[in-house]
């Protein structure tokens, strides 16, 4: 089967990043695959539906390494990186062996406690501002994860509002130029940070990073370190950040459910896997090239290194998977979202973001009952382009008690 025409994604304009899921209801209606205009200019391959998604991300056809990308196609320095989301196999397996042998659920796990204090002294001084506003995003959302994966890598002299800055424009940015520029400081930035850590190593997971060694003693080489380090604090933080800020958001806008949790917080877990697949932190994931003919529900999306985008927004409200996809219900049994991608590039930060989200979140409930929206939703700004999935400021109003720290159990195991 042949797709239609291209559809111009662009020419939707602020309307398509604020709520894009009923244009991609309106594509998957019609088919699993299209061609595409995105927001970012270029042309695409995009794939709508759960199983289709699903299909596309375990596809051997599909790569991950820009070099196999059309010639079309601009690589910049950021994208031209060597970590895992640009790598095959068998490359891959031996990155993701190097990185996991130091990355592990037992070092995620001990960081419950700090993750507890860092998100109670967020808490505690957001709620002193003495007119009871906030912009959730600057004084939560972005601040827990930079903190945490800035600690777990050893860098507390990282200039956050710069790597913001330039995180930000690298992955949520439709401008070519400024994306360009964002990633060359960055990755300058980070070169220079790859040095102050060899000369002042720790216990660290950068640290680890640098000196481990597989069994036949292979290691990370220096270009992989940097794109290694460009990942994890990128990944590590951007995510989480629109998980908290999109979860938020989805409570707020639906009060019998922010209810519910606050009358049970037992169903923390729960929610935060429904925040995932309701409004998820990652709208498409990073770029796929068709280096064959890959069939995908009855259309052929030709070889030579065409463009392929896998909507995970719309995989997870797809109703042949979901009833009721567009209801948010944390009492909807968790499970069959793939909000951390599907297959060999399973996000490997999973747990964390699990762990992070809930804290915040949970302590979010506790040390505010009186939270509210203080914007009408219309009016939010959401970050450009495809990739990265969340406004860029969360207004809120809250009251303030002393926090609730009895009783506070928080789960560390992924769900």
């Amino acid at each position: 089967m042949a797709p239609e025409s291209s559809i111009d994604l662009a020419a939707l304009g602020e309307d398509f990043s604020r709520d894009p899921y009923p244009v991609y209801a309106e594509l998957r209606s019609r088919g699993p695959v299209h061609r595409v205009r995105t927001p970012e200019g270029g042309e695409a391959w995009l794939v709508v539906g759960h199983e289709a998604a699903r299909q596309a991300l375990a596809a051997p056809g599909l790569s991950k390494d820009w070099r196999n990308a059309s010639e079309a196609m601009s690589v910049s320095n950021f994208v031209a990186s060597t970590h895992m989301l640009n790598s095959d196999p068998p490359n891959h397996t031996r990155l993701r062996k190097l990185v996991t042998r130091e990355f592990t659920p037992r070092r995620v796990a001990s960081l419950a406690p700090r993750v507890r204090e860092l998100t109670d002294g967020l808490l505690a001084e957001m709620s002193a501002a003495p007119d009871g506003r906030a912009d959730l995003v600057d004084s939560l959302a972005f601040p827990l994860p930079m903190a945490v994966i800035c600690e777990l890598l050893g860098v507390p002299f990282l200039d956050r509002d710069s790597f913001r800055r330039w995180s930000n424009e690298a992955v949520a940015c439709n401008d070519p130029v400024r994306r360009e520029a964002a990633a060359a400081a960055s990755l300058g930035y980070l070169e220079w940070l790859l040095e102050e850590k060899r000369r002042r190593p720790g216990e660290d997971l950068l640290s680890a990073l640098i000196r481990t060694r597989d069994e036949e003693g292979d290691r990370l080489s220096r270009e992989e370190l940097l794109g290694t380090v460009w990942l994890l604090l990128v990944a590590g933080h951007e995510t989480t950040v629109n998980l908290i800020a999109n979860g938020v958001l989805a409570l707020l806008r639906h009060p019998e459910q922010l209810a519910a949790l606050r009358a049970d917080l037992s169903l923390i877990d729960r929610a935060v896997e429904e925040m995932l697949r309701y409004d998820g932190p990652v709208e498409t994931p990073t770029y796929r090239f068709a280096t064959e003919p890959v069939e995908i529900g009855g259309t052929v999306i030709p070889g030579g290194g065409e463009l392929v985008l896998v909507a995970l927004a719309d995989a997870n409200r797809d109703p042949g998977r979901f009833p009721e996809p567009d209801r948010f219900d944390i009492h909807r049994p968790p499970g069959g979202h793939i909000a951390f991608g599907h297959g060999i590039h399973f996000c490997l930060g999973a747990a964390l973001a699990r762990l992070e989200a809930r804290t915040a979140i949970r302590g979010l409930l506790e040390h505010c009952p009186e939270l509210a929206l203080d914007a009408h939703p219309a009016s939010l700004i959401w970050h450009e382009g495809m990739l990265i999935r969340g406004p860029r400021r969360l207004p809120v109003r809250f009251g303030t008690r002393p926090p609730v720290l009895a009783d506070r159990s928080v789960s560390t195991t992924a769900v």
